[in-house]
């Protein structure tokens, strides 16, 4: 996919609801290919953390591929944090990464994640 192909899926995934921090596009190497970030925000984490936490992402993926022959594909990862929340999709080697403010109900973060899912399909 092309970088204009990632920054229109940050585009589109950060305009399903304003509770959404941050929706990147995280590549094989923890790379990351585009990024949308709500305008009113100071990020939780550092560059360095950040990058740690996108090598991390990268990681994750790789180890989940030895399970997809018996378990399947992963669809998607909803991650609960003190601070945040966090969801992650995969197409095929990369990841969607999804930050959401920690006090949204979770019928908001169910109707973000039924909203991505038809998004994520389209680009596998």
């Amino acid at each position: 996919m092309a970088k204009k192909q990632y920054e229109k899926i940050c585009q589109d995934i950060s305009s399903i609801s304003p509770f959404i921090r941050f929706v990147g596009i995280v590549g094989e190497s923890g790379e990351l290919l585009a990024y949308k970030r709500r305008p009113d925000l100071v990020p939780l984490l550092n560059e360095k953390d950040t990058k740690y936490q996108f090598s991390h992402i990268a990681i994750k993926t790789d180890l989940e591929g030895f399970f997809d022959k018996n378990l399947g594909e992963t669809e998607f990862v909803w991650e609960e944090r003190k601070k945040v929340q966090t969801i992650s999709f995969a197409i095929k080697k990369i990841r969607i990464w999804i930050s959401i403010d920690k006090k949204v109900i979770r019928s908001e973060v169910l109707r973000i994640i039924d909203s991505c899912l038809p998004l994520v399909k389209e680009h596998s």
